[in-house]
């Protein structure tokens, strides 16, 4: 008999021929809703009936997948592993069904890819406008979200690529990494503020402006602590919290009194378009470095290898570029 704690799971081929699509459906719904009652209502079932199908994918797999409770239903670590392997076949057969409908109305394929904002205005946006040169019949959904949020988008299969960071990954042995860009960042502020007007700007003087600050799970938010912690200086009252680059821009550009940290390239876009100037001092802490993330050992379509091309000689040419502009030496 096998060890509860070590549940066997039956071959491939008994596996596959017993687990439905249906059930794949199931397991989402109770872990998006925690409860058999509410799963139950959404997918127009019996609470018994759905009780009954709960039962049947555990016997599949031959352990329980949840833990029960007065309040409800919460997977344990096999059920997070199923559960995202259903979410992953559920994108996968989602994403399969649009490129049958495109192809057979006569459109490309579609690829989808996420990105933080500084990979975007370093590396993404060119490679992106060369890639459509190339394949203009592939379909391209981008979002621009957190390194945290891209990786579950990733994890859940609703993108196939991403552009941001593993460091913040729960699990960072479900992706594979591709180094793109060491990203340097800077201190910014609208074309009208008043420290402009300053001599020897430095960061103990613009944290006496109240700043715009991205939220505090996120990596540019911590290289800033580690900033102030590292030089003594507290920020003033009366911040602002957003995860929104364009936002934070656009507060900044309208704006006599606000400070924020950004990527370089970002400041380098927005200063090149008169709304916000660089301040002249060096943060000395560095930003963990970004890249290509994908899922580990996906196989990525030709599209997505060809644009996933087109990421790797946008760096590579950005980054000759930037040796260029500051040998060493």
């Amino acid at each position: 008999m096998s060890s509860p704690d070590l549940p066997s799971i039956s071959t491939l081929h008994a596996f596959s021929s017993r687990l439905k699509f249906r059930q794949l459906r199931l397991l989402i719904a109770i872990d998006d809703l925690g409860s058999v009652h509410r799963a139950a209502e959404m997918l127009h079932m019996t609470q018994p009936g759905v009780s009954k199908s709960l039962r049947e994918i555990e016997d599949i797999f031959g352990t329980s997948l949840f833990v029960r409770s007065t309040q409800g239903l919460a997977p344990n670590e096999l059920g997070r592993s199923a559960i995202r392997h259903a979410r992953l076949m559920h994108a996968s057969l989602s994403h399969m069904r649009d490129e049958l409908d495109a192809i057979s109305r006569g459109q490309g394929r579609r690829i989808a890819v996420g990105t933080i904002a500084g990979g975007l205005a370093a590396v993404l946006a060119d490679a992106l406008l060369d890639f459509r040169q190339a394949m203009p019949e592939v379909n391209i959904d981008l979002f621009e979200d957190t390194s945290a949020n891209l990786l579950e988008r990733l994890q859940s299969g609703s993108i196939d690529l991403a552009v941001c960071r593993t460091s913040v990954a729960v699990q960072p042995e479900l992706f594979d990494f591709e180094w793109l860009w060491d990203e340097t960042v800077g201190v910014a502020v609208g074309i009208r503020h008043p420290l402009l007007r300053e001599r020897d700007i430095t960061l103990e003087r613009a944290a006496r402006y109240p700043w715009v600050l991205f939220p505090g799970h996120m990596p540019l938010r911590t290289l800033l602590e580690r900033e102030l912690d590292a030089k003594g200086v507290q920020l003033t009252e009366g911040t602002i919290e957003t995860s929104s680059t364009f936002a934070t821009a656009l507060l900044l550009a309208k704006s006599q009194q606000l400070v924020a940290l950004f990527s370089s390239e970002t400041i380098d876009y927005f200063a090149g378009h008169a709304a916000l100037r660089l301040l002249p001092f060096n943060v000395e802490s560095t930003a963990e470095p970004y890249g290509i993330v994908t899922r580990k050992g996906a196989q990525l379509s030709r599209s997505l290898q060809a644009f996933k091309e087109h990421l790797q000689r946008s760096s590579r040419e950005k980054n000759a570029r930037r040796v260029d502009a500051h040998p060493a030496g």
